[in-house]
């Protein structure tokens, strides 16, 4: 719902995300602000060249931009393991490929307002191919995904992101079930590799793109 007070929002949100473009940039990340995904969305036609083969991390983020279909139409190589026609003995091999492409565009489950970069994994691929693999890494991330510190960082991607992507993908876990984290000792349990970026690595070009949207878990 919009309101003759909603611009004051959008202020605020847009001055907290400009500090974190600057924290990111002192953690020698490349990071840019946007002020809705249009505008995002239109960046990385700009910064993916048409020639690129693109990796997709398991990413809502990513799918609510709707740029997958606009890189194919476009001739790009995409690759990513969200599609119905993977069987258990390609969804592996799809997901290595991922972390082959020239570009490898994924979210995060939290960023803190000092440039701390917090995810949690399931199998681990996504978070492996954002830290090395692919020459050029692009996080894309909501205003939703900003935190003040790690821990509550880490709290975020357990309790909010996890649980949510738990329900998504139909875990046999207490938190699909209630909608609450107990950090549990479910088979099912998806929250199994946690991983803090606090400063780019070396040999990774990484690029953060902050958004002030509401976008993904």
């Amino acid at each position: 719902m919009t309101s003759e007070f909603n611009d004051f929002r959008i202020w605020h949100s847009e001055n907290a995300l400009m500090q974190v473009v600057k924290a990111l940039k002192k953690r020698d990340f490349d990071a840019e602000y946007f002020p809705d995904a249009a505008g995002a969305n239109e960046a990385l036609l700009k910064v993916i060249p048409e020639k690129a083969t693109v990796g997709i991390g398991g990413s809502v983020t990513v799918r609510e931009l709707r740029i997958i279909g606009q890189l194919e139409k476009r001739g790009n190589e995409v690759t990513h393991h969200w599609k119905p026609e993977a069987t258990k003995e390609t969804n592996r091999e799809i997901r290595k490929k991922e972390g082959t492409a020239d570009y490898y565009l994924t979210s995060a489950n939290a960023i803190t307002e000092q440039g701390d970069v917090i995810n949690i994994d399931g199998i681990g691929n996504r978070v492996a191919h954002m830290i090395y693999g692919p020459d050029n890494v692009i996080i894309v991330a909501g205003y939703n995904k900003i935190v003040p510190d790690i821990d509550s960082g880490v709290r975020r991607s357990r309790e909010i992101a996890g649980v949510i992507n738990a329900k998504r993908v139909g875990a046999k876990t207490p938190c699909a079930e209630t909608g609450n984290c107990v950090n549990c000792n479910a088979p099912g349990r998806i929250c199994r590799v946690t991983t803090i970026m606090q400063y780019r690595p070396w040999q990774t070009n990484i690029k953060v793109i902050l958004v002030n949207e509401i976008l993904g878990y």
